[in-house]
């Protein structure tokens, strides 16, 4: 009988250690869920700002490519305007002479 109560205290201590050991594994693996999910925090915060920046930079970009048009504009017509200057001044020259 106390061979069964020594058979079933082992049992039962190693259960214990089991579960102990079980519940020490548990904890670990929740404190690198936990880590895991602050840093995927993290990273969604960091691709936000990446996605506010690339918003920020097409903008400009589109800005630019808006003032480059304007200047390409304004340049033809300041050429124009000296193609016109060029031949008033070659015409005023020729009839000088």
């Amino acid at each position: 009988m106390e061979a069964r109560i020594s058979r079933l205290e082992s049992i039962v201590g190693q259960i214990g250690e089991a579960v102990l050991a079980t519940t020490e594994t548990i904890d670990r693996l929740g404190k690198r869920v936990d880590a895991l999910a602050v840093q995927v925090q993290h990273q969604g915060h960091q691709v936000q700002q990446q996605g506010y920046q690339l918003f920020a930079l097409s903008d400009a970009v589109q800005t630019l490519a808006e003032n480059q048009n304007e200047s390409l504009a304004e340049l033809g017509q300041l050429t124009e305007t000296l193609q016109r200057l060029t031949a008033a001044i070659e015409a005023q020259q020729k009839s000088v002479s």
